[in-house]
């Protein structure tokens, strides 16, 4: 029986956020600890009185500080563009590229000599945890990805399928079409593009390829998406043996109803997290 939009819709999820979700600290203190060192030495300049003279002393000796400065500035490159009436200049912080007097301008100007100097932070490796969490912060759309695809996969072995034999993750359609024998030229353009699926399943009557996503806030994106999608599975109808299934969910998909309505009225095998609480993919 066909389901009521509206009410499946009501029961979309505001947030699947796990506990690690909103930052890696782990990773940031990966990072730290690869410049440890350096950012220590550097510390010897925390509140110096003749900061440009000490930093041309410290440099000389040890020009190895040089690649713990990007990340003074939240900056993951150790090549550093920068352009003023005196010119252009590309700084290498892994290997020097210029005079130590070219260094020590991008310092006076970029304002890192007065955060050092005037003691406005007291310790550099902190300082560094605290522009890694903010770095860090920004991969969450990549972990909240993942995590749609963890929670899905995790019903996929929860109902007996068995990773590389059973199911695969990130399979292309060349490959589905090599293992199965399946002609399925009408979902990539007569082979033109190399769609991949997030999962697919493999029973003994169908094969099931499965797109999954959360959206916790709107945007373009998601009508791009369900205009994808209706496109998929108009395309994926008549294909025998072959179903096109979304999962998808969060309350971002409120404000882009229309879109995700008219994907829902043309595709069958459309779900939600509810969806797959209530066993889905026992089914299969």
């Amino acid at each position: 029986m066909k389901k009521d939009f509206n009410e499946w819709l009501s029961k979309f999820k505001k947030s699947i956020a796990d506990y690690k979700y909103y930052i890696d600290f782990e990773t940031c203190y990966n990072n730290i600890d690869t410049i440890k060192v350096e950012l220590n030495i550097l510390n010897s300049l925390v509140g110096s009185k003749n900061i440009e003279n000490d930093f041309e002393q410290l440099l000389s000796k040890y020009p190895e500080v040089l690649k713990s400065i990007p990340v003074l500035l939240a900056k993951r490159e150790y090549e550093i563009f920068c352009k003023d009436k005196n010119g252009e200049f590309e700084y290498n912080f892994n290997k020097m590229n210029y005079s130590i007097e070219q260094y020590k301008y991008f310092m006076r100007e970029t304002g890192l000599f007065d955060l050092i100097q005037n003691r406005i932070i007291n310790n550099l490796v902190d300082y560094v945890l605290g522009v890694e969490v903010g770095l860090n912060s920004n991969g969450r759309k990549n972990r909240g990805g993942h995590l749609m695809e963890d929670l899905v996969e995790s019903y996929i072995q929860e109902a007996g399928f068995i990773k590389n034999k059973t199911y695969f993750k990130e399979m292309y359609l060349s490959e589905i079409e090599k293992k199965t024998g399946l002609d399925l030229s009408a979902l990539s353009n007569a082979g033109d593009v190399a769609k991949r699926f997030d999962f697919v399943i493999f029973t003994k009557d169908c094969v099931y390829a499965c797109e999954c996503n959360f959206y916790a806030s709107g945007g373009s994106k998601l009508n791009e998406t369900a205009r994808s999608y209706k496109t998929l599975a108009l395309e994926a109808k008549g294909i025998a043996g072959f179903k096109f299934v979304w999962i998808t969910d969060g309350q971002g998909w409120i404000g882009a109803r229309k879109n995700l309505k008219e994907t829902f009225d043309v595709l069958e095998d459309i779900y939600n997290i509810d969806d797959l609480e209530k066993g889905l993919f026992i089914k299969c």
